[in-house]
């Protein structure tokens, strides 16, 4: 055969290859996200809403100290404590005994199961989670601090405990999130839960 026949045939094996090569090197598929690395002087701004869609954040973390079992920092100037896996054991809001929102490394199709003990401190609440999370996708989300490409994850957390009164506090609250490794932390969350409705927390600012 000669060279002239040979050279379109090549040249389509070539091609063929290529797009092979493109797609298994594509983000969706071979994406991983390690560990984030964290230290004193980073922030993030947040913004938490109900109802009303709002840009204006309204929760600040900022890191203080970091060490090799636990972050320590401060949301809107009152103790922030997490995991060196940002899960949060500790906020104005809630205490959490187990939290692993987060499992790193974070890769499609990941799953995992954890139960945690938790405190709302608001009304004073507290009681159990049981909690199964899947990484069901790696997609762009787009929050007002910019687009990022994000691991989608679902939790599907059965509460159980009692309120200061005495009443059972039973609940199934499903939040879907994403984590991006670009901004190193969940840029955006909704919660569905049956005893405060739908929230929404979506990243505003971060430095660096």
């Amino acid at each position: 055969m000669s060279n002239a026949r040979r050279s379109p045939r090549l040249a389509r094996v070539r091609v063929a290859a290529f797009l092979v090569f493109a797609i298994l090197a594509s983000p969706t598929i071979a994406q991983k996200a390690e560990r984030p690395i964290v230290k004193p002087g980073d922030s993030w701004q947040f913004v938490e809403y109900y109802a009303l869609p709002s840009t204006e954040p309204n929760r600040h973390w900022l890191i203080t100290s970091v060490t090799s079992s636990r972050i320590d920092g401060t949301e809107n100037g009152e103790p922030l404590a997490l995991t060196p896996e940002l899960n949060v054991l500790e906020s104005p809001r809630n205490k959490n005994s187990n939290p692993k929102a987060l499992s790193f490394p974070l890769e499609t199709g990941k799953k995992w199961h954890f139960a945690s003990e938790w405190v709302f401190k608001p009304t004073g609440s507290k009681g159990v989670s049981n909690v199964d999370v899947e990484v069901v996708g790696y997609e762009k989300v787009t929050v007002p601090a910019g687009e990022f490409e994000a691991f989608k994850l679902v939790a599907k957390a059965s509460m159980r405990g009692i309120s200061v009164k005495g009443s059972v506090v039973e609940a199934d609250v499903v939040s879907t999130y994403w984590y991006a490794a670009g901004a190193r932390a969940v840029v955006k969350s909704i919660t569905h839960n049956p005893y405060i409705g739908v929230t929404t927390v979506e990243l505003v600012k971060f430095n660096p």
